[in-house]
């Protein structure tokens, strides 16, 4: 009984009912068309004419349901009202004529069957009230309903029979019909391959952003916290002895989460828009414009760091391209902050412009070594890591989108990032 009366069956029902009011404009249209052919009649006066005008609406209504946006409306249907799993079903609309062509043959099948589950709802539980109470009221039998043959030898209890009869055929037939329907729902709307290539691309750019993000997050709100927390702790040590590192180390603190508010504003600004907050969103760091800043301030921590740069004859960094300054300048970081967490000792930091072997273009060489970290005492092995993270992969993916590489590991005794950057434009 459920299935012929539970709320699923029911919204099935509806569905289908739906689809018969959506055939009416093409019905009306057939029908004026099949009455001007059949000699200027009124077609719904004729069984025949009607049936001819009911067959001449479904190619009607399949033409118009090329229409793009047929699909989605359909898929919106079928998923609130035939219990059909959204996964099933494909999302916008249909692209190719193939996925048209499917979209119409469910839209002719939804509104042809709709009509005929339509009709029998409004005729036939009228018809089944009158059996029912037939035998109890005997003036209907000799109405001009045409129904004085049940006074003849046919007994009192055949008509109640048949109309109850016909109310569980019509719910049988609706029940029937919602499940076919919603059979071939997924087999008619379900996704074609260019909707399964669309999604995983969509799906694609969507991971690329985040990825995107989290490595912004990472690399500024790490870098601060490392760096922060070690100049806290160096100045908290000379706080008696050198005041004058203490206020360097304060300045410093003061100057990193500073810098690191106006990062994670812009940041969050992408998060909320997809756009920078606006025209005050802090511009990304760059090596050239931030390089000298990021050295200070690790230094100030307490930590030594030598740097070698080599921007190339009479030049500085503001002759690298754009996305390769920023990225650089990202991987340096991130290096620092591996350096400050993980490593000990002093810190040698190159960056070289030169030739790629053997393919006549330039590239960015960022190499940076520090001595190992001692290994750690039992009671914090546990959760010890030196050879870093989610920082290390997020600087291979970096170099990875502008086409070069990042290698990380001991190296000669001593732990060594390595990182080479392509350059699209001429640097010397």
């Amino acid at each position: 009984m459920n299935r012929l009366f539970g709320a699923r069956a029911r919204l099935r029902w509806i569905h289908q009912i739906l689809g018969g009011a959506l055939l009416m404009p093409y019905f009306l249209l057939a029908q004026v068309g099949v009455g001007v052919a059949a000699g200027g009649v009124n077609a719904l006066s004729s069984l025949p004419l009607a049936l001819t005008a009911y067959a001449a609406a479904l190619p009607l209504a399949a033409v118009t349901a090329v229409y793009g946006l047929v699909r989605p409306l359909s898929v919106a249907a079928v998923r609130a009202m035939c219990a059909v799993p959204g996964e099933r079903l494909a999302e916008g609309p249909a692209r190719s004529w193939a996925a048209r062509g499917r979209t119409s043959a469910w839209w002719t099948l939804h509104l042809g069957v709709g009509a005929l589950v339509s009709g029998m709802t409004l005729a036939v539980p009228p018809m089944a009230v009158v059996l029912i109470v037939l035998p109890f009221a005997s003036g209907l039998r000799e109405s001009g309903l045409g129904l004085g043959w049940f006074s003849t030898g046919a007994g009192p209890y055949v008509a109640p029979l048949l109309g109850t009869g016909l109310l569980g055929g019509l719910a049988l037939c609706a029940a029937g019909a919602g499940a076919l329907l919603a059979r071939l729902a997924p087999v008619l709307l379900g996704p074609a391959a260019a909707d399964r290539l669309a999604a995983a691309e969509e799906r694609a750019a969507d991971l690329a952003v985040r990825n995107r993000l989290a490595r912004e997050l990472h690399d500024a709100v790490g870098h601060a916290l490392s760096a922060v927390t070690l100049q806290a702790v160096a100045a908290r040590r000379v706080l008696d002895s050198d005041p004058g590192f203490v206020r360097e180390a304060l300045a410093a603190i003061e100057d990193t989460t500073r810098r690191t508010v106006g990062e994670l504003d812009t940041v969050l600004g992408l998060l909320r828009d997809g756009d920078p907050a606006g025209q005050d969103a802090a511009p990304a760091p760059t090596l050239a414009a931030d390089l000298d800043g990021l050295l200070a301030r690790t230094r100030a921590s307490g930590t030594t760091v030598t740097a070698d740069q080599d921007p190339g004859p009479a030049r500085d960094w503001s002759g690298l391209p754009a996305i390769a300054s920023r990225e650089a300048y990202r991987i340096v970081q991130e290096g620092l902050s591996n350096a400050l967490r993980h490593g000990a000792g002093p810190v040698e930091l190159r960056i070289r412009v030169q030739d790629a072997a053997g393919t006549g273009h330039r590239e960015l060489e960022i190499t940076m070594t520090n001595p190992p970290a001692p290994p750690p005492t039992p009671p914090q092995a546990e959760g010890h890591r030196t050879t870093g993270g989610r920082g290390l992969r997020g600087a291979a993916e970096r170099a990875a989108l502008l086409g070069g590489r990042v290698e990380a590991g001991p190296h000669e005794g001593r732990w060594r990032l390595r990182a080479v950057l392509p350059l699209a434009e001429d640097t010397r």
